[in-house]
């Protein structure tokens, strides 16, 4: 019998503690220590048959017209699934799902105390008629509404924002634009990849954020329940040179466990939003086997 190395170990109870913390958060089973997962990962996964395991599929035609790119990471088994890899590693503006990074970096600087905490509206009347009242940060990330994080942003401040930013290593690292439009109409931009890694660290409690304040993003970016899975993430919806682009950042975790997920797609169109990319997703990961 093979003995695992001090470091597997350390590895493996430092992977439990995050799950077994985000499994309090979600009400799921936690897990059993043991040594870390192997850190090699494939494009396409293997059919190993370990926990998260991801099965051999074919892909390809998930985006439904679209360009695009999936990428899936497995927290138990480390193995990786991309569609259009060369894809996945290029940098798009991340529109909305920014909401995830302004949100640490608000709750972290105090720019608001929490996830209840009542913005008061502007008053201003606004298309979306779930924009046009007060808000709070779990219904202003549910809803994506846009001028409660301009707020947040104006509250952080530049300095602020580009160090927390520069800490994460977030996207480029650019957010030269408006200050509280940058993620929109800016030069920031991010991958697939990134973003992917990015709610990785998330995941296992590795940014420089406070174990509260990750607990509490964690919690509000809770988007569905449903029997054999809960599905958390951001999407996001913008306008680029070429048309549009839409993504869906986020994890599900299942009884099988939690696999951490990025779609990015585009059109020269207007159609290519956050609601397209949420869809793919879902079909990428029934497609896997990962939800019913």
């Amino acid at each position: 019998m093979r003995v695992p190395r001090l470091g597997e170990v350390t590895e493996g109870l430092r992977r439990c503690a995050a799950l077994t913390t985000v499994a309090a958060v979600i009400g799921v089973g936690g897990c059993a220590a043991g040594p870390a997962p192997s850190p090699q990962a494939s494009e396409v996964a293997s059919t190993a048959a370990h926990p998260g395991a991801l099965p051999d599929r074919d892909l390809s035609g998930i985006f439904s017209g679209y360009d695009g790119t999936l990428v899936i990471y497995s927290v138990e088994s480390g193995e990786y699934v991309r569609v259009n890899p060369e894809r996945a590693a290029q940098g798009y503006e991340p529109a909305s799902t920014f909401k995830i990074m302004n949100s640490l970096v608000a709750l972290e600087t105090r720019a608001i105390t929490d996830e209840f905490e009542v913005i008061a509206w502007d008053g201003q009347i606004r298309d979306n008629p779930t924009w046009n009242r007060d808000q709070t940060l779990r219904s202003a990330i549910r809803n994506s509404v846009v001028w409660v994080y301009q707020e947040l942003a104006r509250r952080i401040g530049r300095e602020r924002m580009q160090d927390y930013v520069d800490r994460v290593g977030y996207g480029n690292g650019d957010i030269s634009g408006p200050l509280d439009y940058f993620w929109l109409d800016g030069g920031l931009r991010i991958s697939a990849d990134q973003q992917v890694e990015f709610l990785k660290r998330l995941y296992f409690r590795d940014l420089p954020f406070s174990d509260r304040t990750m607990a509490t993003v964690r919690r509000i970016l809770i988007r569905e329940r449903a029997p054999g899975y809960t599905l958390s993430g951001k999407t996001g919806s913008g306008l680029i040179d070429t048309g549009s682009v839409g993504w869906f950042v986020g994890h599900v975790q299942t009884d099988k466990g939690a696999y951490i997920v990025a779609v990015n797609i585009t059109s020269q169109g207007t159609d290519a939003g956050g609601a397209a990319a949420q869809a793919i997703a879902m079909k990428g990961l029934r497609r896997l086997e990962i939800v019913p």
